[in-house]
């Protein structure tokens, strides 16, 4: 089967498994959004969920998340991963939405990811999610999973991401790049399987005997 073949068949497979897509971190706006995508680095969905509605609650916006000192922002967060360097980016990340961009969360990838904490990825999902632009984040679920179908060399994140949004139409950009993470995390674990196991890959690769080990993000 070829590389387009494949990626044709995974796109067939993933719409008939997964129709509709909802946005797995809470959020209720561009800015909550943005904030829930920074929090998550390094970070489950779920444990970013339990955090952010007290935190949106003390500071629903960027004039009050830029209002709140940085202890009370770790204070809220603090269970997280890497959470002060989180609170102190979430501060200023606030102070710099009010000064450049009155209060707004910007519509451009180059003014997103000008913002502390704000890398391509998470720049990606604020504008694919919030704004409706084509995008392809590539997180970790995403990496894996395209060098185990064959849709990518795995030799990094940016080449992952370049693979793919030349396999798949433009169109399908934001809904595939949620659809193969929620494959991810409920099919192709890490730990769960080798590129033997689940059931795209077995139907992609049906003569595979042998683990594939896969690059890391």
């Amino acid at each position: 089967m070829r590389k387009q073949e494949r990626a044709a068949l995974i796109r067939q497979r993933l719409e008939e498994q997964y129709p509709q897509t909802p946005v797995p971190l809470d959020h209720r706006d561009p800015f909550t959004l943005l904030v829930a995508v920074l929090l998550s680095a390094q970070c489950t969905d779920r444990k970013v969920n339990e955090v952010t509605p007290a935190l949106f609650a003390a500071g629903p916006d960027p004039a009050a998340m830029a209002a709140l000192p940085e202890e009370t922002i770790l204070g809220h967060i603090r269970q997280l991963g890497l959470a002060r360097t989180k609170a102190r980016n979430l501060r200023r990340l606030a102070e710099l939405l009010l000064e450049r961009h009155g209060g707004a969360v910007p519509r451009s990838f180059a003014a997103l990811e000008a913002l502390p904490g704000v890398g391509h990825k998470t720049a990606s999902v604020v504008m694919a999610q919030a704004f409706g632009v084509p995008a392809f984040p590539v997180d970790t679920h995403i990496h894996r999973l395209a060098q185990r179908w064959g849709l990518s060399s795995g030799r990094s994140v940016e080449q992952t991401e370049r693979d793919l949004k030349t396999l798949f139409p433009r169109e399908a950009w934001n809904k595939l790049h949620l659809q193969i993470i929620f494959y991810g995390r409920e099919f192709c674990t890490a730990r769960g399987c080798d590129g033997t196991a689940c059931p795209l890959c077995r139907e992609v690769y049906p003569r595979r005997r042998r683990p594939l080990v896969c690059r890391k993000a």
